[in-house]
């Protein structure tokens, strides 16, 4: 949404906010922004919706930084937590096994959550679901972070699958 300054405010009348933040009630939008001139300011149009129209004297220039200024800071605020997979075979041998339980560990002190995937293919898909479950969580006893499993293990089309997340809060 677009701020609308000076001559670009479509409203008659709008409700004056001075460059002090005092409040200089409902104005004709000429006498506004003829006050604004005089200070060698703007009149900007900050809540668009209201009714009237409620607009502030101020420096446009200043008022755009304001408002970058405050949508950086909630963007640095918000975590997005994102799902990462981790895809293990019967066959993966010990020194991968634990570097992808390594991996796994960074992932869940970042805060998000690891879908960790035994992938079977061939004839090994039809091996018993138990000898599977406990290959799976053989590499989940390799992970050197706490964890909670939020999905249980499950067969899926792949494999076995299960979603961890970190236990606790984040620091």
């Amino acid at each position: 949404m677009e701020t609308r300054i000076n001559h670009h405010i479509r409203a008659k009348e709008v409700r004056v906010v001075g460059a002090e933040g005092e409040n200089l009630g409902v104005l004709a939008l000429s006498d506004a922004i003829a006050r604004a001139e005089e200070l060698n300011l703007d009149l900007v149009e900050i809540s668009p919706n209201a009714v009237p129209p409620v607009a502030k004297i101020m420096e446009y220039g200043k008022f755009q930084y304001e408002q970058e200024k405050r949508r950086r800071e909630i963007k640095a605020k918000s975590h997005t937590t994102e799902t990462k997979s981790v895809q293990v075979k019967i066959g993966t041998g010990e020194n991968d096994l634990n570097l992808k339980a390594k991996r796994t560990a960074e992932w869940l002190r970042e805060g998000h959550r690891v879908k960790v995937d035994l992938f079977l293919w061939g004839r090994y898909k039809y091996m018993e679901f138990a000898f599977l479950k406990e290959r799976l969580e053989r590499f989940l006893k390799l992970i050197p972070e706490e964890y909670k499993i939020s999905d249980p293990i499950i067969k899926s089309p792949k494999g076995l699958t299960t979603v961890i997340e970190r236990a606790g809060k984040p620091k």
